[in-house]
């Protein structure tokens, strides 16, 4: 009886640690993208999760499309966009 206690608090604090450093963290980056991706304007410099570098030409529910330094327009989904460059 006493094994199987021991055993069961084992589990539990392996979940628990399991928890902190493995899905609270990743739920907090996620969040923070999602935030990023709603917060987007007209002129704001991104990468896209492909790698593709531009400046926001346009804006719609779903849809970024991006013009970059040569003219070449993109069209992408909102969440294809990984980061927000500064200015």
């Amino acid at each position: 009886m006493n094994q199987t206690v021991l055993l069961v608090i084992q589990l539990l604090l392996l979940a628990v640690i399991f928890y902190f450093f493995m899905i609270r963290p990743e739920g907090k980056r996620r969040k923070a993208v999602t935030t990023m991706q709603n917060s987007l304007t007209k002129g704001d410099r991104v990468v896209t999760i492909g790698g593709v570098h531009g400046r926001i030409h346009s804006l719609e529910e779903d849809v970024v499309t991006l013009i970059n330094d040569e003219g070449q327009k993109w069209i992408f989904e909102r969440h294809a966009i990984a980061r927000k460059l500064e200015k």
